[in-house]
């Protein structure tokens, strides 16, 4: 019913830059907030960025200053641009949506199912 998908993942070198976009489709009502996730190899998943349905934004704080999120609601689309990166950025990046669906009454989260970025030295 609800398909969130990324694009954008690949290999870069370490300084480099990436852009993500994660665009939610389906049967969609509203989305509240969204978000990207990361889990690198051995780690858990982590909380990278995310944005509400007012545009407030929050970071982790090893991404602050290089990081980016933004949302396009018109396509129902988040976007996470990611500049100066690092080898520790290596992982594999989902993106999340908490989003209420035609006919439902409450929201409930969705995942999309990743894409990797490998940072090279």
């Amino acid at each position: 019913q609800v398909q969130l998908v990324e694009s954008g993942g690949g290999l870069v070198q370490a300084g480099g830059s990436l852009r993500l976009s994660c665009a939610a489709s389906g049967s969609i009502f509203s989305i509240n907030s969204m978000a990207w996730y990361r889990q690198a190899p051995g780690k858990q998943r982590e909380l990278v960025a995310g944005v509400n349905s007012g545009g407030k934004m929050n970071y982790a704080d090893s991404v602050k200053g290089r990081f980016t999120i933004s949302r396009d609601n018109a396509k129902n689309t988040v976007y996470l641009q990611m500049n100066s990166l690092k080898t520790e950025d290596t992982a594999v990046y989902s993106c999340s949506a908490m989003l209420r669906t035609n006919g439902s009454i409450g929201f409930r989260g969705y995942w999309g199912q990743g894409t990797q970025v490998t940072v090279s030295s």
